[in-house]
């Protein structure tokens, strides 16, 4: 059965990649115009097959476009090039409304009383086989100039941190040297960034990495395809983390 799956896989990431979805990309991924022409060619192939294993569903009346779905896929494909790759293989459906939602949750004071709260979320992502997106901020994140923060990279980002079965801000790690290096370069940037945080200082990464480790990968992951010269000058060693994990050198494009 693996060996059908994976060339099943290998049959849609060598079918043609039409002309009309390469030009609607172009138009509307700033990060698809930086890459390099054969990780182009690479994240075509990630994307066929994410646009046929994945379910996509509309919530909140929207229809969810052959558009919206190369967008989203090409997001999630450029967090798997040059990394051998089973897909996202806990990610069932992909779930899009057109605007923030609200959510029914429960946080708790400082003397212990749990509360009921209705947060508004631009995104969330689940262990159980659901990632959930609203559509405006997809597009609001595409026209911020500059980059600075990308509800899509952040959501699969936890599904690749959701790889080792819990959401730890400790992916998967199949390098040795960097099982070694990634503890030390994350922790120090987190608590950097938590510090800066609580002492209501500027910082380079989004306030909401402070949150936990699993939010902090996520909001790192960000960073380091939205604005990676600027990452790898302010926090090296955690762009150098990025780079050994993601096999990628976005400064470089």
């Amino acid at each position: 059965m693996f060996q059908s799956k994976e060339r099943r896989r290998e049959r849609m990431r060598e079918t043609l990649f039409p002309e009309t979805w390469r030009q609607l990309l172009h138009n509307a991924v700033p990060l698809y115009r930086r890459l390099p022409d054969a990780d182009r060619e690479e994240l075509h192939g990630h994307i066929q097959v994410l646009l046929s294993e994945k379910h996509f569903e509309g919530a909140g009346g929207l229809e969810v476009t052959e558009g919206i779905k190369l967008i989203i896929c090409a997001h999630a494909a450029l967090l798997l090039l040059h990394r051998e790759t089973d897909y996202f293989p806990k990610l069932i459906t992909v779930i899009v409304y057109p605007e923030a939602y609200a959510v029914k949750t429960q946080t708790q004071t400082d003397r212990g009383v749990l509360l009921d709260v209705v947060e508004t979320r631009a995104g969330e992502s689940w262990t159980s086989g659901t990632l959930i997106l609203a559509w405006q901020d997809v597009r609001r994140d595409l026209a911020r100039v500059p980059a600075t923060q990308s509800v899509v990279l952040h959501e699969f980002a936890h599904q690749l941190d959701a790889g080792s079965g819990v959401m730890n801000g400790a992916p998967v790690l199949s390098d040795r040297d960097l099982r070694h290096h990634w503890p030390e370069a994350l922790s120090a940037a987190y608590e950097r960034l938590s510090q800066a945080t609580r002492q209501h200082e500027p910082t380079l990464l989004r306030p909401y990495g402070a949150k936990n480790p699993s939010e902090f990968f996520a909001v790192a992951a960000e960073a380091f395809f939205l604005y990676p010269v600027e990452l790898q000058r302010g926090e090296a060693d955690l762009y150098s983390a990025l780079c050994q994990y993601f096999k990628q050198d976005p400064a470089t494009w």
